[in-house]
């Protein structure tokens, strides 16, 4: 298709990806407040060598997935509910933590999700807590050369919204609906594909030239009465 041919079908159907932007972005934007809010605290926990040694240095990366898959027990998330007194189980506890380590800068990433936004931020830095206090007790016992310092990198954290948001969902929204509109339109013109409408399409169809197209007929045609006929004469009567 030809970009003519393109700006054609905007043309007609631009309507139909008006429409379905419109109706996508209004029902993201509906949607998003039939939401329930929910907040975000993260807390960094670093977790360096306590001597710049290159082997030790790469212990402490392999060692750091392991730690991030320790966090994320049972048992520990049971032990943080009942050292922040929350009223949670562990398997609700452990769908609303996300734990992610950085081998670049030696950190562990613990995010915490709630309803309450101070709630994520003791259950983030409580979680923190307890794996601090778990490695510093096994560290204890080892020769302080080989120890990894774990410490909290902040404690000053906060919280944030991230949900609901329908300013984004409105846009995602739209962005979709406009997706589909188009491509409502396109199948719309390839089912309509088979009428040549221009004579264009006929030369490119048939690979002759066109030398003339008969316009089209605006109005009804004029309905023909009849002549009449003349009337026939009669004898005249007779007294």
């Amino acid at each position: 298709m030809t970009i003519q041919e393109y700006a054609r079908i905007i043309r007609r159907r631009g309507w139909i990806i008006l429409v379905s932007v419109i109706l996508a972005a209004a029902a993201a934007f509906g949607v998003s407040f039939l939401q329930e809010d929910m907040y975000r605290a993260t807390v960094y926990v670093s977790t360096v060598p306590a001597r710049p040694d290159w082997g030790l240095g790469n212990m402490a990366k392999d060692l750091m997935r392991n730690f991030g898959a320790n966090i994320q027990t049972p048992e520990v998330a049971q032990r943080v509910i009942d050292r922040a007194q929350l009223d949670q189980n562990p398997y609700d506890f452990l769908g609303h933590i996300n734990i992610a380590a950085d081998s670049s800068d030696f950190t562990i990433k613990i995010e915490a999700r709630a309803r309450d936004g101070e709630v994520a931020k003791l259950m983030a830095l409580t979680l923190a807590d307890e794996f601090i206090d778990e490695r510093t007790a096994y560290y204890a016992q080892q020769d302080k050369d080989n120890r990894i310092e774990v410490k909290i990198r902040s404690r000053a954290i906060s919280y944030e919204q991230y949900q609901p948001k329908p300013i984004i969902n409105a846009v995602a929204g739209g962005v979709l609906g406009m997706l589909f509109g188009l491509a409502l339109a396109l199948v719309l013109t390839w089912m309509e594909a088979d009428l040549l409408r221009t004579s264009a399409a006929v030369e490119r169809t048939l690979g002759v030239p066109v030398l003339g197209a008969i316009p089209a007929v605006s109005g009804q045609k004029e309905s023909v009465q009849p002549a009449p006929q003349p009337g026939r004469v009669g004898a005249p009567k007779t007294a």
